[in-house]
Order: C-alpha cells, then structure tokens, then sequence
C-alpha cells in the first residue's frame, strides 16, 4: 500500500506555487510614448504595481517607476529612467523566502526568475499579508501549548479521555526531575545547613536556568522548522550558544553574588551563589540547543518533547551546580 506523501508546511512550499503570469514585460529599447501605448493595448485589467524592464535576451534588467514613466517627455528612452537594481525571488526558493522578502524591502510585489533572470511569474504581496498572517496565527498558538508538551491539534474538540493520555506522557519528565531534586536536596542538607542564605536563593537560581533554557529551546525549534541541522551546524552553533549562555551566566552571576551579602551571608556563599548561577546558566542554555537537535536527529517531534524534556534536564543539572558548588566552597 502506498503511503500518501507528506504534507509540505505552507511556507516550505516551491514560490512557483503561488505566483501568476508576468504579466506586460516592457523592452529597454522602447521609448516612454512607445511603452505607454504598449500599456494601453496589452495591459491587464487587474491592478499593476510596477512595470518590468527586460533586454534583448528576455533577462530582467530593471523595474520602471509609474510616476517617472507619467513624467518623462514621451521620446525619452526606459533606459534612462528605469531602476536597474530590482529585488527579485529565484524560483527555487520558498514561499518563505518570498515573505521575508516582502517584509524587509515592503514591496507590492516580487518577480520569479530562472537562473538566466527570465521573468518566469510575479508574486503579490497578498501572499505574505494574507496566507503568511494566517500561518503565523496558527503556529502561535501551537507554540504556547507545545511549550509544555501539547498540540493544539490533539487536544482541540477531543475528549476529556483523548486529552488526557495526550498530555500526561509529557509530564512524566517534569514528574520524574521533580522527585529526583527533592532526592539531591535531601543528599545535600547537611549543606543548606551551614548556611541558610542558600535556601533563600534556590528558587531564583532555578528560575534563571529555565528562562534561559527554554529562549534557546524556542529558538532552536522555530530554526529546525526551516533547515535540516547537520554535525556541523551543531557543533557550530554550540559554539555560538556557550559563549552566549556564559556571558549571560557570568551577568547574573555578578549581579546576584553581591546582593547575596545583603542576608549577612559569608564571602564564600556569595562566591557560590554566583559561581553556580554562571554554570547553570550557561549548561541551560547548551540543554535548550541540544535536545531539540537529538530529538530532531532521533525523527521526534521536537515541538512536543522538548519542553519538558529540557526544563526537566536543566533543573537537574541547576541543582547539581549549586549543591555541588556550595559543598566545595563552604564544606
């Protein structure tokens, strides 16, 4: 039995998909009289944003503005009034690329060109103003409930039952991490024992390593919609994200230790306290890049599973640190 292909996300799909005729596609060897009669005679009836210049080869060459074309004595050459600098879409790229297009230069519309620049369709604006909103509407209020390990499409209109065994699978992590740090807090009380100061700050410790987890969580699963990551994409962008991680740890971290002096805390608690912040910071940042990549490489939803996955494996390690941390500098 054959299996149906898989659905191409809207903006993944090909822009040939979405574009229409090219429309009027003015020679540079005419003049401004010679086009506007060529307007008036072919034109479409539907609205035109811009005129499209071509050369002898049929090759995009420049885009002519409305107004100079109203303006100019009519025996002037396009040439000399045409912009050759046209922002234009190829026509192997996604609607994607079409709509980030659209968004950074606020263009009406976009030629598609082969790779000799032949006009091969346009693209209008609707595409990026209508279809793309609707999209953006749609993943938005996935990503809430994905966030925590739930699809809207599953739960949507399902039964209290159906609900249920969609959503409780994904909270046995948090379920599971949750008993395994009441066991490391129960390890390491002869610690928070010689000094009560460390009780005080557990919480926000906990809280900076899940902020900063799920920000690189959500930016990486929003970057593996659009590409299929590599080794070498990982091991760069690691890179990238342990050295933004620590620079927001060591921030925190300078920040909180001091003000960790004001409950009459001793030198070497303050020491712990931001040392701690700075490494759970930086190894949360490195849990929300690398379990959505392996969830992704093992062919997982990522969008579902990382949530709970990652805040689960960051408040591990985060109370791991601080224990850790604390035991070593204060005994």
């Amino acid at each position: 039995m054959l299996k149906a292909p898989p659905e191409i996300a809207p903006l993944e799909r090909p822009v040939r998909e979405s574009m229409r005729p090219p429309g009027l596609l003015l020679p540079r060897h005419l003049s401004c009289g010679q086009a506007l009669d060529l307007i008036r005679e072919r034109a479409p009836a539907d609205a035109i944003y811009y005129f499209y210049v071509i050369d002898e080869h049929e090759a995009l060459c420049g885009v002519l503005p409305v107004r100079s074309l109203l303006t100019s004595p009519l025996e002037r050459p396009l040439e000399e009034i045409l912009v050759a600098r046209v922002i234009s879409v190829p026509d192997t790229a996604r609607v994607l690329d079409a709509c980030e297009l659209f968004a950074m230069h606020k263009l009406l519309a976009l030629p598609v060109v082969d790779s000799a620049r032949r006009v091969q369709g346009l693209l209008d604006v609707n595409l990026f103003t209508e279809g793309v909103f609707d999209v953006a509407e749609r993943e938005r209020m996935d990503e809430v409930f994905e966030a925590i390990g739930v699809r809207v499409s599953q739960v949507q209109g399902q039964s209290p039952v159906l609900a249920f065994r969609y959503r409780f699978p994904w909270l046995l992590p948090t379920l599971a991490s949750g008993l395994a740090c009441a066991v490391l807090t129960g390890w390491f009380g002869s610690t928070l024992e010689r000094s009560l100061a460390l009780a005080f700050f557990l919480t926000l410790v906990l809280g900076l390593g899940e902020s900063v987890a799920i920000q690189t969580m959500t930016l990486t699963v929003q970057t593996l919609r659009h590409r299929r990551p590599t080794l070498r994409w990982y091991l760069r962008e690691w890179l990238r994200e342990a050295i933004s991680a620590g620079l927001l740890g060591l921030a925190c971290g300078a920040l909180v230790g001091p003000l960790t002096l004001l409950w009459q805390a001793p030198p070497a608690v303050a020491l712990s306290v931001a040392l701690a912040i700075a490494l759970a910071v930086t190894l949360a940042g490195l849990h929300g890049l690398s379990v959505p990549a392996l969830l992704h490489a093992l062919r997982l939803d990522p969008r579902i599973a990382a949530g709970p996955l990652t805040l689960a494996l960051t408040d591990l390690s985060t109370l791991l640190l601080f224990f850790s941390t604390a035991r070593l500098l204060i005994g």
